[in-house]
């Protein structure tokens, strides 16, 4: 494969930057409002120590693209509170976050759970604190009654399939149907390919669990304790998911004679096809990327190859499906349940299925004719889909409701990357 080529993109800085300062705690939260559509943006809030307002940005840039990429009438944000997840009392921080931005997210911000924010615990504190009993609060104050679309978004929520409630099964189910795209170039079948997964919570557990049902056999997991191996005839993730402890923690006991045990950093070490980064940013760098086998990565966390270490695998004939592109499942899915587009898990997975295959396989499709970087041409896509949306819809002083610019967007065909 021809080495990358440099593709410049128009300068663009974030709308809105809100940094807020506990009174409590050492604690410091950001929020980053990229860019508006409809008035309205989108993104999580994450908890983690050390989180930064740079980090923050990039996050909330990547939404854009995100909801661009998948026709979505909505701009993108993110939030970040830099203190550690597991803290005592982070529930209260979470709290008085919330309610010092209380303005964005009547207005423009909404929210769901990221990375150390659970979505059933961040619902609980905006419950807690006086800001209704959803995370999805902007959107649902345009509503003609917000109580009733509330509960109805919320029984979508808490809706199961295969012992998972849906946020933590849509996310993945879209990471797996983005792999099963990309195999088919590759000639990658799923009864003879092997997957790695690197996390095992909501969004690498789905993953893993719909990589098995396709086929796909799913050779190591890794978790906080370690890494499970079994090269031979796979691990049996569904009774691995069905053990699984909190913090994606897998349950050993659960293991059958012939799995193994290895230490987390040994994961790229494995002999594998497809790689599933889906646990933290920034794990595949310059200094480790060599150790890569796989043909394809699915970056289903967030931002989990630097930049440096991304060129060198395309360079080496690796297919690197972006972040914004992989885990976009959960972000569109959140939206589509809004606007009424989907009711039930089957639906919410036909509905993945029809967005996400028609992007992978346009990508794949610029791949075969010589462009190596799905990510330059996937962000080409999204930037002009932006373009379109904020001319389309309106950006900060939007003149079309949301809603009916969202139910407009859902019934349309996904428009094919040319």
């Amino acid at each position: 494969m021809s080495s990358v080529t440099p593709v410049r993109f128009p300068e663009h800085r974030p709308l809105l930057q809100f940094i807020w300062s506990d009174t409590e705690t050492s604690a410091t939260g950001y929020v980053v409002v990229d860019r508006l559509v409809c008035g309205i943006a989108t993104g999580g809030l994450r908890t983690r120590a050390g989180c930064t307002m740079s980090e923050v940005a990039d996050l909330a840039s990547e939404m854009s693209l995100k909801t661009a990429l998948y026709g979505l009438p909505v701009g993108g944000a993110k939030g970040g509170i830099d203190y550690p997840a597991d803290a005592p009392d982070v529930d209260d921080v979470r709290e008085r976050f919330l309610l010092a931005v209380k303005p964005l997210l009547d207005s423009v911000w909404t929210t769901a759970g990221d990375l150390g924010t659970p979505q059933a615990r961040l619902d609980a504190v905006f419950e807690r604190a006086g800001l209704g009993t959803s995370s999805m609060r902007a959107p649902l104050q345009r509503t003609d009654d917000p109580e009733a679309e509330a509960e109805r978004v919320g029984r979508l929520f808490a809706d199961t399939e295969d012992g998972l409630v849906m946020s933590d099964m849509v996310g993945g189910y879209g990471v797996a149907e983005s792999v099963l795209e990309a195999m088919g170039p590759l000639h990658l079948e799923p009864a003879r390919t092997r997957a790695v997964v690197q996390g095992f919570g909501a969004m690498g557990g789905s993953t893993a669990l719909y990589l098995h049902y396709a086929g796909v056999k799913v050779v190591a997991l890794v978790d906080a304790e370690g890494m499970v191996v079994n090269t031979t005839r796979g691990l049996d993730v569904p009774a691995l998911i069905a053990t699984r402890r909190p913090g994606g923690r897998i349950d050993r006991e659960m293991l059958r004679l012939d799995d193994q045990e290895a230490p987390a950093e040994a994961w790229l070490d494995v002999d594998t096809d497809v790689l599933v980064p889906a646990a933290v940013g920034y794990c595949i760098d310059e200094h480790n990327h060599g150790q890569v086998r796989a043909r394809l990565i699915a970056e289903a966390a967030n931002v989990p190859v630097t930049p440096a270490a991304e060129q060198a695998l395309i360079e080496r004939g690796v297919v690197v499906i972006p972040d914004f592109v992989a885990n976009a499942g959960a972000a569109a899915w959140a939206w589509w349940v809004m606007f009424g587009a989907v009711h039930t898990p089957a639906d919410s997975r036909a509905m993945l299925t029809a967005h996400v295959r028609p992007v992978v396989a346009s990508l794949m499709q610029e791949w075969c004719n010589g462009q190596p970087s799905l990510r330059v041409t996937a962000r080409q896509f999204a930037e002009r889909n932006l373009a379109i949306a904020e001319a389309q819809y309106g950006g900060v002083t939007a003149t079309m409701p949301l809603f009916t610019a969202g139910a407009a967007a859902a019934a349309a065909p996904l428009e094919a990357i040319a």
